[in-house]
């Protein structure tokens, strides 16, 4: 189910609804994911709750974390650079930091480091360098070897969420990108509490999860891509299963059950 964006504030308490998420970037017919990804969280609808209801929040609608209050999930979707990387950023923020289940993917996940890293780590003057080739401190570079819609190998580190959702060793996922992360600064981030759980065969990250938030799992990869209204990946579903959680905590808040 799509809708339209609502008004801000998005939504007053309420003692029952769907749960709701919002699809953060700059929606376009020219990203096959934006076409694929609301039919694959319809299909994970079934007799056990209602559908959740899906909302576009381009980039430049958002002006900070309030745009995000009442989701139950948030979904940083591929199709960088966007109009709005602020925007981008401060839902991402709101969502890590309001424990709202968040999952990025390609530029979603490239946005995902670049907020934990300014925000985290106080790495501030971080740029991305598919915004700004001309960065002095970029954490996002493009890659020795482009990924613009190719087939890789991503190894899963065993004892992580990645792991557990879909299973550790090697995996092969579809890619539709240029850049990723700077190796330069992974250790800063990990010794901040970032997880990189997934990496290709050279050792180049391309999973990052929190481990102590309800959802918070970013790839460079589209789950999206290898995904069918008959088999949707272990990523999505699990992030629609943290979605339904939230939903059912937030109703619990409200009843006061």
């Amino acid at each position: 189910m799509v809708v339209p964006r609502p008004a801000a504030p998005p939504f007053p308490p309420t003692a029952a609804r769907p749960p709701r998420l919002a699809l953060v970037g700059d929606r376009s017919e020219s990203v096959r994911a934006h076409g694929k990804i609301p039919v694959l969280i319809d299909a994970l609808a079934t007799g056990a709750g209602p559908a959740i209801e899906i909302y576009w929040l381009r980039s430049t609608d958002i002006t900070g974390p309030h745009d995000v209050a009442g989701f139950d999930g948030v979904w940083v979707i591929p199709g960088s650079p966007y109009l709005n990387p602020d925007g981008v950023l401060a839902a991402i923020q709101a969502a890590r930091t309001g424990r709202i289940p968040l999952l990025g993917t390609c530029g979603g996940f490239q946005h995902m480091l670049l907020e934990f890293a300014r925000d985290v780590c106080g790495l501030t003057a971080v740029e991305n360098a598919e915004e700004n080739a001309d960065a002095a401190e970029p954490l996002i570079v493009p890659l020795e070897c482009s990924l613009r819609g190719q087939e890789a190998t991503v190894v899963i580190a065993p004892g992580t969420v990645a792991a557990r959702l879909m299973g550790s060793g090697p995996a092969t996922e579809r890619y539709f990108c240029d850049y990723g992360p700077n190796a330069g600064y992974l250790e800063i981030l990990q010794r901040h509490g970032l997880v990189f759980s997934g990496r290709d065969e050279r050792g180049e990250v391309r999973v990052a999860e929190l481990p102590d938030h309800p959802f918070y799992v970013g790839s460079l990869f589209q789950p999206e891509l290898s995904s069918d209204p008959t088999w949707v990946h272990p990523l999505i579903a699990a992030f629609a299963a943290a979605m339904r959680s939230h939903a059912g905590a937030a109703l619990a808040e409200v009843s006061g059950t």
